[in-house]
């Protein structure tokens, strides 16, 4: 009987592993295509105050973001199928990092889009 029931603890122990890497996983996702939607909204900005250098440099930076928070949600969706711990922890840490990589695209792109803003500002007081 306590064999059953090492055997019952170990299942559910690794369970529970397995969902709370689909969770990082999941809200890694999340958080990876808010950066992308901040980062395509910087760009906006950057392109509509005319600086077509930064505007460009703002979209490259978005476009990087997306291209994050796509690598993110597969990696969640990894995490979610597989069937061992390991590989869902990788495909959690994978999520986490793309998420990371999604998130500095963003903050790229906003600089860039501040920078815009403050040239735009500084010519119009020219």
């Amino acid at each position: 009987m306590s064999m059953n029931k090492a055997l019952l603890a170990l299942a559910m122990g690794l369970a529970l592993a397995a969902c709370s890497n689909q969770k990082q996983a999941e809200d890694s996702a999340t958080e990876a295509a808010n950066a992308a939607t901040e980062a395509q909204q910087a760009a906006d900005t950057a392109a509509a105050a005319g600086d077509t250098m930064a505007a460009d440099a703002a979209q490259q930076s978005a476009d990087a973001a997306a291209t994050a928070a796509d690598a993110a949600a597969t990696s969640a969706d990894a995490a979610t199928t597989t069937a061992t711990t390991g590989a869902a922890d990788a495909a959690a840490d994978t999520a986490a990092n793309a998420a990371d990589a999604a998130g500095q695209a963003a903050d790229a792109a906003k600089d860039a889009a501040e920078a815009t803003t403050d040239a735009a500002k500084e010519e119009a007081k020219k």
